[in-house]
């Protein structure tokens, strides 16, 4: 289960430094060279990252026991 906890934060931390990214201005584009619509790009990372948060909380000790 710590090994569960491990990936899921390093993923959550992934996607926390994509969103930094876009906040700074980033702009990403398919292997075609199409632009990704960077607004939707930005809400499904917060879902990503808000649905990562919940896993968090369920797997992570109860809270005062950290």
């Amino acid at each position: 289960m710590a090994d569960d906890l491990d990936r899921l934060t390093e993923r959550r931390a992934t996607l926390a430094h994509r969103l930094d990214l876009i906040a700074r201005g980033a702009r990403l584009s398919y292997d075609d060279g199409t632009p990704v619509d960077m607004a939707s790009e930005k809400a499904r990372l917060e879902d990503e990252v808000a649905r990562l948060d919940r896993k968090i909380a369920l797997l992570g000790p109860p809270a005062g026991q950290a």
